[in-house]
């Protein structure tokens, strides 16, 4: 029985059914019927569970008294109890299962406080959370407004100066393009003055060079014994005894030149190059439209220079009464005026359009090269001022490589004898090479390849090319014409290749 009730001491079951029944007395008003209906049967069954344990106990106390010993006590106080009809039902479990039943429910309801109370603090910072949330969006809708307002006084404003008419719009059109022209005339005006003291230090080192020689001629003429007979020079109609400034600006204008043609092919044929590639994968074909191009471009310069030329000498030749003959005032006058030169790419193009060994896809045209074009032609134009002009050496496919002339590419068989086909022309002076052009040499026979097109190409004339002339394309009879020419001039090549190899041979 002490073990029993020491247990019963130790669990404190009447003080966690007193807290229990403050808790429920708290939280009466602020719980639902169930809940109050669940606490108050939760008490019942810890209250049975009490009086079980009691009742255990009383009949451990009465069995250790023997047979008489509280008796009285018995019928005076339990079964006056017992006559109310209250009956204690027995538990279903062990009174060691009751109290850890006890306990655990003990532990429930303090973790359940602790969970209340910490989601009051929660509630209460939300809420705290919540207003200053409120507060926030009302100051941003009060900037919101104030935003609105202004950005509506912005529009009326703006409305009112942007209000400008159709006429004003043009007129700043027209005021912008004459500022952009005065540009390019103060640009003019400003590279002016050098060009000015280009030519005035080259007059200046040719005026340096003649004074050199006059010296040397008057020293000569101090040294010699006897004075030299005057010999009479004939008037020359074509050359006068005063050199013009093309004569004497002309070593430094060929310098410049034959540097513009080789930055030509540095610079521009590659630019073009990469354009083609961009519709014609063959590279062969590539680089035979851009050197029938520069040919082209050279044959069509000369033609223009001729007619200038002859132009200028018409116009000139009614007022020329200078020192130098009139062949010399032309051309010092188109030294002074190679601006005046128009470029006609449509020439070139056209020119291009019929010539049998180059095609290009019908949906472009030969156009989309005209800035080599132009340039070629302008750097042709200046090259026929020269004295003697440079021009670019004769090149035919099929024709016996010249180490003199031309260098292979590096996809070339070095050991082919002919030339497949050009890259590049050489420039020529006279019959002296100035800059080697470039050449691909293999060792498949030339004469095989058709002169007309490959199969992925077509001979005739794309529909979007306008061709100045009255024929659209090449005849049969002209083609066949063609075709002969170059076979022979081929087959004299060879001809003459394999004498040369049976004179070393002997």
């Amino acid at each position: 029985m002490a073990e029993s009730l020491r247990r019963l001491t130790q669990t404190a079951s009447f003080r966690v059914l007193q807290d229990k029944l403050e808790s429920w007395h708290r939280d009466y008003r602020t719980i639902s019927c169930d809940q109050n209906l669940n606490r108050c049967c939760e008490l019942i069954e810890l209250t049975a569970k009490l009086q079980s344990q009691l009742f255990a106990i009383l009949n451990l106390a009465a069995a250790e008294g023997g047979h008489y010993a509280g008796v009285d006590t018995l019928k005076t106080r339990l079964l006056p109890w017992l006559g109310t009809s209250f009956s204690i039902v027995g538990p279903s479990v062990s009174a060691d299962t009751s109290l850890q039943l006890m306990q655990d429910s003990a532990e429930k309801d303090r973790k359940i406080r602790d969970l209340s109370l910490s989601h009051g603090s929660d509630m209460q910072k939300m809420e705290t959370q919540l207003s200053s949330t409120r507060l926030q969006l009302e100051s941003v809708r009060a900037q919101l407004l104030h935003v609105q307002k202004e950005l509506e006084e912005t529009k009326s404003r703006s409305a009112t100066t942007l209000l400008a008419t159709e006429e004003e719009i043009l007129q700043l059109k027209a005021d912008l393009h004459s500022a952009y022209e005065q540009v390019e005339i103060y640009k003019r005006r400003i590279r002016a003055p050098d060009d000015y003291e280009r030519q005035i230090r080259l007059l200046r080192e040719e005026l340096l060079h003649l004074n050199m020689e006059k010296a040397m001629l008057q020293d000569r003429l101090v040294r010699s014994p006897s004075p030299l007979p005057r010999l009479s020079r004939p008037s020359s109609p074509l050359r006068s005894e005063s050199p013009t400034r093309a004569q004497l600006s002309d070593s430094s204008r060929r310098a410049g030149l034959v540097s513009r043609f080789s930055g030509l092919y540095a610079v521009e044929r590659l630019e073009a190059q990469n354009l083609l590639r961009r519709y014609i994968t063959d590279l062969e074909m590539v680089q035979k439209i851009i050197f029938i191009a520069v040919v082209e471009s050279f044959r069509s310069a000369k033609l223009a220079y001729r007619q200038f030329k002859l132009r200028v000498k018409t116009t000139l030749s009614s007022s020329h009464f200078g020192p130098e003959s009139l062949e010399d005032a032309a051309v010092d006058y188109i030294v002074r005026n190679l601006d005046l030169y128009d470029v006609q790419n449509n020439d070139v193009i056209n020119a291009m359009n019929v010539n049998p060994q180059i095609s290009f896809p019908p949906e472009v045209d030969f156009s989309l090269i005209s800035a080599l074009i132009r340039e070629t032609c302008r750097l042709a134009f200046a090259m026929q001022t020269l004295d003697p002009p440079l021009d670019l050496a004769f090149a035919s496919d099929g024709e016996l490589f010249n180490d003199t002339k031309y260098r292979r590419s590096f996809d070339s068989d070095f050991t082919a004898p002919l030339v497949t086909f050009h890259v590049w022309p050489a420039l020529m002076e006279g019959n002296g090479v100035i800059v080697k052009g470039e050449a691909v040499t293999r060792r498949t026979p030339v004469w095989g390849r058709s002169l007309s097109a490959s199969p992925g190409r077509s001979p005739s004339l794309s529909p979007t090319r306008s061709l100045g002339m009255n024929s659209g394309g090449l005849s049969p009879q002209r083609l066949r014409t063609s075709h002969l020419f170059e076979s022979c001039f081929r087959l004299t090549s060879m001809i003459r290749l394999l004498q040369q190899n049976n004179g070393c041979n002997e």
